[in-house]
């Protein structure tokens, strides 16, 4: 697979080149994490929170970005201060699997969001990553004040929980899932990816759910949950399975699904479909660890 371009689906596409992101790649990119202001739009007591200045500080704490994108505005002068989210990974935190311990940052300065971070967990293979459920630590931090120390010690906070999250992973490995409760997983999700399908009058979805099971790749022709949650996850943020919708005039066309662009939306799931696996760990009888 190669890693050196800009992912497709992801707001502004998502920068992800296989390695660390140098200053000058990210402010190609993404340059709202740059702001030293606050935008026009925010009053005298909203204090900047830099993301520049805080990326700054992680580094020295052996944290590097592999991964940034940044929101798209039709509001000129503001993309500058938008919403933007950097996927970090510490340089000790790698297992022999090909997969990697993750703190998620998003932050902006035009008055959408604190600067949160969520733990995560990136798998190499498919070059995507699952932001963990709401059973872990996520901290937020004001727009107030020096945030810097409280940001960093927020990420230890944070990085406290990756003992956690791999032993949850490893147990979700050992899960077998049969025919059935595969279905019922993909059902889910594609209920919560595609909601208006779902309702009574709804707009039928370009797939049905049995299409988010289908792998992209043969190392990932198992049944585990972990593979299975990964594969659905796969599908549905990254998009591009194939379909067909009705017109108007009643003519079938072929069409894709659209990748999930907005970071809210690509945070909101991920984070479902984690804890969807946790629940399903449940049901299957397997106690996850506290």
């Amino acid at each position: 697979m190669s890693y050196n371009r800009y992912m497709r689906g992801m707001s502004n596409g998502g920068l992800v080149t296989g390695e660390a992101l140098s200053d000058n790649q990210l402010r190609a990119a993404v340059p709202s994490i740059f702001a030293t202001q606050a935008h026009d739009s925010r009053s005298e007591r909203f204090v900047v929170v830099s993301t520049i200045d805080i990326l700054t500080g992680l580094r020295r704490e052996g944290f590097e970005p592999f991964f940034a994108q940044q929101a798209n505005t039709r509001v000129a002068g503001k993309a500058a201060f938008t919403k933007h989210m950097l996927r970090l990974r510490h340089r000790s935190i790698t297992n022999a699997a090909g997969e990697a311990f993750e703190i998620i940052l998003v932050n902006a300065n035009d008055g959408t969001s604190s600067y949160q971070m969520v733990p995560g967990f990136f798998r190499f293979v498919c070059a995507n990553g699952l932001m963990v459920g709401d059973s872990f630590n996520e901290v937020k931090v004001r727009h107030s004040g020096n945030a810097i120390h409280e940001v960093v010690e927020g990420a230890y906070r944070v990085l406290e929980d990756a003992p956690k999250v791999a032993g949850q992973v490893e147990a979700f490995k050992g899960i077998s899932l049969d025919e059935d409760e595969r279905r019922v997983f993909a059902e889910v999700v594609h209920e919560l990816r595609f909601p208006e399908a779902h309702k009574e009058d709804g707009k039928p979805a370009l797939v049905e759910a049995t299409a988010l099971l289908k792998p992209r790749r043969n190392v990932d022709q198992h049944s585990d949950l972990w593979t299975v949650g990964n594969v659905v996850q796969e599908n549905v943020i990254k998009g591009g399975l194939r379909g067909q919708i009705r017109s108007a005039n009643g003519v079938r066309r072929r069409q894709k699904t659209r990748a999930v662009r907005g970071i809210d939306q690509s945070k909101a799931l991920n984070r479902a479909i984690w804890s969807l696996t946790e629940k399903m760990a449940e049901l299957k009888g397997v106690e996850l660890a506290a």
